[in-house]
């Protein structure tokens, strides 16, 4: 830990590389958003079939994971006991699926800055199913933050030009699978940061489609996208506090090892002193 309880070199390389892959699966996932709406809107390729499209998904990825593990050895493979597969891969790969199933139908009925906006929702689903299943604590400051996120939302969703019920009960769900798999993938030992700004994608996602933004709608961006920036930084001091607790805590290990030595050394003079 640096003066001023700056973050250490490691972390802050931690940090940028983060937020330089988080960068890289911006664009791809922007990327993939396009290409799905091209394929499901009514209004453009006109394909129906939403669950066809995640089926197609999932296999791409299933067989490109299996190209990089077990042929081109790019990944080591992680040695799981079928009991462990069965308990932990198994469901929360099931909830994925059934989260892009559902984003996916969403996208017949929505608009895609409208969808991204509701994904903004993450770090509320995920905070309080994790508070459900007592693997977050639950703080008065944290649930507020998730409140004004959600009230961002609300706002947005009032001021959509293009509202549909079924499409926001379909994103919601999808929302609801996804936080769910998130929890649980932390709760099996398989943790990762899956919570993250969508609020800003979903306003460059406008700008390039030239979707219909009404100034209510900007007002609920504005606010969902602050809550979920003092989110992310509240994050970060907390990382900051871990490392500086982890810093501490190895410190007064090692002066309490320093201390047994002085005294071991001073217990073998006195006792060679007596002799």
């Amino acid at each position: 830990m640096g003066k001023g309880g700056s973050l250490s070199d490691g972390v802050i390389k931690k940090i940028l590389l983060s937020y330089t892959y988080v960068a890289i699966w911006i664009f791809l996932s922007f990327t993939v958003i396009v290409y799905n709406k091209y394929i499901l809107d009514k209004k453009m390729y006109n394909w129906p079939f939403p669950i066809s499209l995640t089926m197609i998904h999932m296999s791409f990825c299933a067989t490109l994971a299996f190209l990089l593990i077990k042929v081109f050895k790019v990944v080591e493979p992680v040695s799981m006991s079928r009991e462990l597969y069965l308990s932990s891969v198994v469901p929360i790969g099931a909830l994925y699926s059934l989260s892009l199933w559902l984003s996916n139908s969403a996208y017949i009925y929505l608009s895609v800055s409208f969808i991204q906006m509701l994904k903004a929702l993450m770090p509320v689903a995920v905070y309080s199913i994790g508070v459900l299943f007592k693997k977050e604590g639950f703080k008065t400051d944290t649930m507020a933050n998730m409140l004004s996120i959600s009230l961002g939302v609300a706002i947005a969703a009032y001021g959509e030009a293009k509202f549909d019920t079924w499409g926001v009960m379909l994103q919601l769900g999808a929302v609801a699978f996804e936080a769910t798999s998130c929890v649980l993938a932390c709760w099996k030992d398989f943790c990762f940061d899956h919570e993250c700004s969508w609020g800003c994608q979903g306003l460059v996602v406008d700008c390039i489609l030239m979707d219909t933004v009404t100034p209510i709608n900007l007002f609920g961006y504005g606010l969902a996208f602050l809550g979920v920036a003092y989110y992310n930084h509240s994050k970060l001091q907390a990382l900051k506090a871990k490392e500086a607790q982890k810093k501490a805590a190895q410190a007064d290990e090692e002066g309490g090892r320093l201390l047994e030595e002085r005294e071991s050394e001073g217990t073998d003079k006195k006792s060679e002193s007596q002799n």
